[in-house]
């Protein structure tokens, strides 16, 4: 269905008709029902805290499991920031959070897998592309080149890389 149809189908409903539509939808779907719930009452400092905790658990779990460090948590809060449309500077806050964690883990512990470097690269690029686009790197400048300058310190095998995209943004 296009959205030409769909509009043509909404507009057709009574108003109980389309108000029992978007009930179902928030009662049926999770995505559905946390788009609501936070456009109506959008606690975002909860839900950055919230966000903070599970990525910083991929690195330092609670009782004595063994930390996974999977980009993939951060990606996957991150992405449901963008979905419900949170404030950018928040946004990037944990973006950025979720190479400061690894920083932090990678120097208490001796880190061989090559996939590890190349995907905190991958989300330091992303980071950098985001704060930019949005018109706010000024306010990352310190963390940007905190990180960079943490993982030449800890010798990180692709340190230059991260100092040159540091470099090629804040120039």
């Amino acid at each position: 269905m296009s959205k030409r149809e769909l509009r043509k189908y909404l507009k057709s409903l009574t108003k109980e008709q389309l108000e029992d539509q978007i009930v179902d939808l928030y009662e049926r779907f999770k995505q559905v029902k946390e788009y609501y719930d936070f456009a109506f009452n959008p606690n975002e400092n909860e839900l950055i805290e919230q966000c903070r905790f599970q990525i910083s658990k991929e690195y330092y779990p609670i009782g004595s499991r063994k930390a996974k460090m999977r980009r993939s948590v951060a990606q996957k809060w991150i992405k449901k920031l963008t979905l419900l449309d949170a404030d950018a500077t928040l946004l990037a806050d944990v973006m950025f959070f979720n190479i400061e964690i690894a920083l932090t883990f990678s120097g208490e512990h001796i880190i061989r897998q090559e996939s590890f470097f190349t995907s905190m690269y991958k989300s330091f690029d992303e980071a950098l592309r985001f704060v930019s686009e949005k018109g706010i790197l000024t306010e990352f400048r310190g963390r940007i080149e905190k990180i960079a300058n943490d993982t030449w310190d800890q010798q990180w095998p692709n340190r230059n890389a991260f100092e040159d995209i540091s470099d090629m943004y804040l120039q």
